[in-house]
């Protein structure tokens, strides 16, 4: 080529350079990089041109753009990959037949500008914003627990809120009672501060301060972090936090546990309340009847006065006194009268009565109260009401009327608040026994204890017949029991005992018949008669009257019905030979109507008569029937003949 053809040459490549230089019109500009989002962790899909690009990219170089600075990062060469040196050597690989570069577990670090340059057909570019998200975690909200005081000058510090490990940076916003703040001169001042973690998260601290007053002792304070991601923006909130609010008392009262009518024995808390926090320093005064001043009380180290067991004595009229140690201001709460009710002890006259059989007796029964009082007579042993009012008037007595009856005052008004006296009569009488007399079956050579009650006015003495070891029991003022604790002998045996009570009206006696029981029939319980087996009916009305009673003892009632139904099952076996014997000689004719005739053999002429006896009561002697099932009749005394002589 000529010198005129290369400086042509020169000329088009200069001009050509200057058109691209200038930005001639006409030419492509740069287009917006393609934004591709993802959070921290996954996978980031790079294509390297548009979807609808119909370029071939089997031949590609990609590159990382940082701080203008692009850095060759993987190549493409005929569909196969290859990743450079460096960060991202191992967390990149080829996609969709190598149109789309994959990377991996992505960071807050890989937020920045990705280059693809296709080679073929024609060289082309295409860059890609790769952004990156993170939420934070939940926020974590610390109050001050020092508490504010309203009279402070500047805004205290209310809490802290802190959201970590989040990427971008999240925002902060604090609410009070669920309305947001906004910085406010001297009100409200919101600091806050962030750290760039190594990972490249972002830990968001901010401070809220704020003038309180009063009203807001119950505030609650809550901050809420707003922040992004590929789905869309969201937010978490905090827990609620109530910070201590300082302020004075402005007046302070008087307070009393439990409310409504108080009576005496009752715990009685007295205590007092100011609107201050924290509250001022309390005292508790009660006025003095004499002097009309107030007198502190002794209180406990919470400043509450405790009456256990209140009295009357604690009734009058109280005051608290508040002193503020920060000001030393002084507050009196208005005086409250205390009432505590009360029954006094409760007196009966004569204190203590006796009386004569078929005569009357008054008794009068007294109490004070500062409420209205009723009265009422019980029984003391089965609790019934006698009679209403102080007076109890007993006429006709007889021994039944003597032992406790019981005066209850009490006040309808006031719950639970009563009080009782209880007075036992006395009967003169020579002594009264619970048994007159007592068989019981004993085994020989064992010890046994027995038992006998008295009653009577003087109260009486119990001397035994026999040695033995004696102790007493008092039941009542007018009764006594008695125990003894002997041996048995032959000579016990034969002798029994006898209990003798005295008094200086007279005397009575108990007799105790001891029998050697049946081993069979003998059980352990026959020994057990320390206590006395009696029944509803009053044990003075049997064992007084002028009958004589054998009292057997539930084991010994047994054996006799084991004895007497034996007896009765050999009689019946007996009977029943004799007739099938007649039956056979052909001496009794059968299916004949009216009386026949027993014939006995010469050999058996004589007097043949058997002879059934029990000793049984007649309630036991259904037991015992005839052959056709009827039972007897009750005047029948347990004795049946049976006359076999005709």
């Amino acid at each position: 080529m000529g010198r005129s053809g290369l400086i042509c040459a020169f000329l088009i490549a200069a001009c050509c350079c200057c058109r691209r230089a200038a930005g001639v019109p006409g030419e492509a500009e740069q287009p917006d990089p393609e934004l591709v989002e993802v959070e921290v962790g996954g996978t980031a899909l790079l294509k390297c041109g548009p979807s609808h690009s119909p370029g071939n990219f089997s031949h590609a170089d990609w590159f990382s753009v940082h701080k203008e600075k692009p850095t060759l990062i993987f190549l493409v060469r005929q569909g196969q990959g290859q990743s450079e040196p460096g960060e991202y050597q191992n967390r990149l690989s080829l996609q969709d037949q190598g149109t789309t570069l994959a990377l991996a577990r992505i960071t807050p670090h890989d937020e920045r500008i990705f280059l693809c340059q296709g080679k073929r057909p024609r060289s082309q570019e295409h860059r890609i914003q790769l952004r990156v998200y993170k939420a934070p975690e939940e926020p974590l909200i610390q109050v001050n627990a020092l508490g504010i005081s309203v009279n402070s000058e500047e805004p205290g510090e209310v809490a802290t809120c802190v959201g970590r490990n989040g990427y971008p940076l999240p925002q902060v916003t604090w609410y009070k009672n669920s309305q947001s703040l906004k910085e406010e001169k001297n009100r409200v001042h919101i600091q806050s501060s962030q750290i760039v973690e190594s990972s490249g998260l972002y830990t968001l601290r901010s401070v809220l301060k704020a003038q309180l007053t009063k009203e807001d002792k119950d505030a609650q304070f809550y901050c809420e972090l707003s922040y992004r991601l590929p789905s869309g923006n969201h937010m978490k909130e905090s827990r609620e936090v109530t910070v201590p609010v300082f302020y004075p008392a402005e007046r302070v009262w008087l307070e009393v546990e439990p409310e409504g009518m108080l009576k005496e024995g009752d715990r009685v808390e007295i205590r007092c309340l100011a609107d201050g926090n924290p509250p001022p320093h309390f005292s508790i005064g009660k006025q003095n009847l004499s002097t009309r001043e107030m007198e502190e009380e002794r209180t406990d180290d919470n400043g509450v006065l405790v009456l256990e067991p209140a009295r009357k004595e604690h009734s009058g009229l109280y005051e608290c006194q508040g002193l503020d140690l920060e000001s030393t201001a002084s507050l009196l709460s208005d005086q409250q009268e205390l009432v505590v009710n009360y029954v006094s002890e409760v007196r009966v006259s004569p204190a203590a009565p006796e009386s004569q059989e078929g005569s009357s007796l008054t008794l009068t029964c007294e109490a004070e109260s500062n409420q209205d009082l009723e009265f009422q007579w019980l029984r003391e042993k089965t609790g019934k009401v006698l009679a209403k009012g102080p007076v109890l008037q007993l006429r006709n007595l007889k021994r039944e009327a003597g032992g406790g009856y019981r005066c209850v005052a009490s006040v309808p008004s006031v719950p639970g608040l009563n009080r009782t006296q209880l007075v036992n009569v006395a009967i003169f009488g020579s002594p009264w026994m619970a048994l007159r007399e007592r068989k019981m079956w004993v085994k020989e050579n064992s010890v046994l204890n027995l038992s006998c009650e008295a009653s009577g006015h003087p109260r009486p003495s119990i001397v035994w017949s026999v040695d033995g070891t004696a102790s007493e029991q008092d039941q009542d003022p007018q009764s006594v029991l008695s125990v003894l604790n002997v041996l048995v002998t032959p000579e016990l045996l034969e002798t029994g005992a006898e209990c003798v009570a005295s008094n200086s009206l007279g005397r009575n006696t108990t007799v105790i018949i001891l029998e050697l029981g049946n081993l069979t029939s003998f059980t352990p319980d026959s020994n057990r008669t320390t206590s006395l087996s009696t029944s509803t009916v009053s044990p003075y009305a049997r064992a007084n009257s002028t009958s004589t009673e054998k009292k057997l003892t539930e084991p010994e009632s047994k054996g006799v019905v084991i004895v007497a139904v034996t007896v009765c099952v050999l009689v019946l076996a007996v009977l029943g030979a004799v007739l099938y014997f007649f039956y056979k000689k052909g001496k009794l004719p059968c299916g004949r109507s009216g009386k026949q005739e027993i014939t006995l053999p010469p050999s058996r002429k004589g007097e043949f008569v058997v002879e059934v006896k029990s000793d049984k009561l007649p309630e036991e002697m259904g037991l015992l029937q005839g052959s056709n099932g009827d039972k007897r009749a009750p005047g029948d005394q347990g004795e049946k003949y049976i006359d076999l002589r005709h």
